[in-house]
């Protein structure tokens, strides 16, 4: 590509998009900012936000189930504005807890699984058997990314390396939904999902070569 058609994709493509990309941004932050004032004003419990998100997908998880995907991604949608904000409403008033932390992980847990179990009926229904396995794979993949990081932070300080994690996972599925390519996203989910397991698996074992050698089984 030569200059003039860089300066072209510059001026009426790359700089227009950064522009709205702020801007959307800086609504959904205002958005975000103006929601989590207002729970924080009305004394609700940030762990009661987390588990509202629960029944949110399972909601979607029957969606899913009857073929609906469309509708399963607005609903999933509705139950990302929870978890978006609670762990801001926790901050805000002062109501951090270790067991908040837990809690939202394993609601999280809960909801991955419950979302993947309802597209494994909806494929069940229809006999597509390779569609069942592929979604087995996400499946498999949402537990080992968050898995990985729980037993390598047993043995090293951090491990908050990877892609394709929970947000994007989330993203990815509803951008799926809504444009009814389900299939499309649970291809990626099941590539990116293993492929950041490994990368945190890799990184555990590099930051451990780093460390006296010890027992940890």
């Amino acid at each position: 590509m030569g200059k003039m058609g860089y300066s072209f994709l510059k001026t009426f493509f790359i700089r227009p998009l950064t522009v709205i990309g702020k801007k959307v941004g800086w609504l959904f932050g205002q958005i975000k900012r103006i929601m989590v004032r207002l729970l924080s004003r009305l004394g609700v419990n940030p762990n009661l936000l987390t588990f509202l998100g629960l029944p949110f997908n399972c909601g979607a998880a029957v969606a899913f189930a009857y073929g609906r995907i469309r509708t399963a991604g607005v609903i999933i949608l509705l139950a990302g504005l929870f978890d978006w904000v609670d762990g801001e409403v926790a901050r805000i008033s002062g109501r951090v807890t270790k067991f908040g932390s837990f809690f939202d992980s394993v609601v999280d847990r809960y909801s991955d699984m419950v979302l993947l179990l309802g597209i494994i009926v909806y494929f069940s229904k229809q006999n597509q058997i390779g569609y069942i396995v592929l979604t087995a794979i996400v499946m498999m993949g949402a537990v080992l990314t968050s898995y990985t990081r729980a037993r390598a932070e047993n043995l090293v300080p951090r491990c908050r390396v990877g892609f394709m994690l929970r947000p994007e996972r989330i993203v990815t599925l509803i951008i799926g939904c809504l444009a009814n390519h389900l299939l499309t996203a649970l291809w990626i989910l099941a590539v990116m999902t293993q492929l950041a397991a490994v990368q945190r698996i890799y990184y555990t074992w590099k930051q451990l070569l780093r460390q006296p050698q010890t027992d940890a089984n």
